[in-house]
C-alpha cells in the first residue's frame, strides 16, 4: 500500500495532466481490493506448507516449512523480494520522483491550497519511505544471510545471526506501527484534524449524551 501511495503521489504532483489523471479515488479503491486479494492468494500456501514443529538439538516449539522448495520461495521470493528489495526499491524511486515534482510546484500555475496539500502528503509519504528502508532493509540482509549455502557452520556465528534477526523483527513490524506516529509528527494538518475530531465531535458528544443521561436520571 505505501508502494501505491509513493506512486500516486509522484502522479499527482506531476506536470503532465494525462498521468495526473491516473491519480483518482476510484482507481485507488480498485487497486487497494486488487492487492489485498493477491496478498490473501499469496497467503494460502502458507497454511499448507508451515507447521508447528520440535526443533531436535534445541527442543524448541517454532512454525517453519519443512518443504524446502517453499522454504526457498518463502526467503528468497516472499522475504527478500517481495516484502523487502521490490517495496524498497518502488518507494525510493517514486519518492524522490514526487520529491523533484513538489520542488517545481513553486514555478507552476498551481492554486495556493491544491499546492500547499502535495507539499504535505509528499513529506509524509517522503517521511514514511525513509522509515521503511531504515526498518525494512537490516531484516531483508540478515535473512539472506542466515539462509545463504555459505554461512559457516560455527554455533557462535549462528547465534549472533539468530540474536540479530530477532531485533531485525522488532524493527520490521515498525513498518505497521510507526504511520500513525509519522503522519502525527510531520503535519500539521493531520494534528489540527485529530485535535478536532478528538475533542470538537467525539469529546463534545460525549458530553452531551453525559448531560442527557444526568437529566434523565434526577
Amino acid at each position: 500500500m505505501i508502494s501505491l501511495a509513493t506512486i500516486d503521489q509522484y502522479l499527482a504532483t506531476c506536470s503532465r495532466p494525462s498521468w495526473q489523471q491516473w491519480s483518482n479515488i476510484k482507481l485507488a479503491h480498485r487497486l487497494s481490493v486488487a492487492v489485498i486479494i493477491f496478498w490473501v492468494l499469496l497467503g494460502i500456501p502458507y497454511m499448507i506448507y508451515f507447521n508447528i514443529i520440535e526443533q531436535p538439538i534445541s527442543n524448541k516449539i517454532i512454525c517453519t516449512s519443512t518443504n524446502a522448495a517453499f522454504l526457498k520461495y518463502h526467503v528468497y521470493v516472499y522475504i527478500i523480494s517481495l516484502a523487502g528489495a521490490v517495496p524498497v526499491i518502488i518507494t525510493v524511486l517514486f519518492g524522490s520522483l514526487a520529491y523533484r515534482n513538489v520542488q517545481q510546484l513553486a514555478y507552476r500555475t498551481v492554486p495556493l491550497v491544491r499546492r500547499e496539500l502535495d507539499k504535505q502528503l509528499t513529506i509524509m509519504v517522503l517521511v514514511q519511505v525513509v522509515h521503511n528502508f531504515f526498518v525494512t532493509i537490516p531484516y531483508t540482509i540478515v535473512t539472506g544471510i542466515i539462509y545463504s549455502p555459505i554461512l559457516p557452520n560455527d554455533p557462535i556465528i549462528i547465534a549472533q545471526l539468530q540474536f540479530a534477526n530477532i531485533i531485525t523483527i522488532y524493527l520490521y513490524y515498525l513498518n505497521y506501527a510507526s504511520p500513525f506516529y509519522i503522519y502525527l509528527g510531520v503535519s500539521e494538518r493531520f494534528r489540527h484534524q485529530l485535535i478536532y475530531v478528538l475533542f470538537e465531535i467525539h469529546l463534545k458528544r460525549w458530553r452531551r449524551r453525559k448531560i442527557n443521561v444526568d437529566q434523565v436520571s434526577a
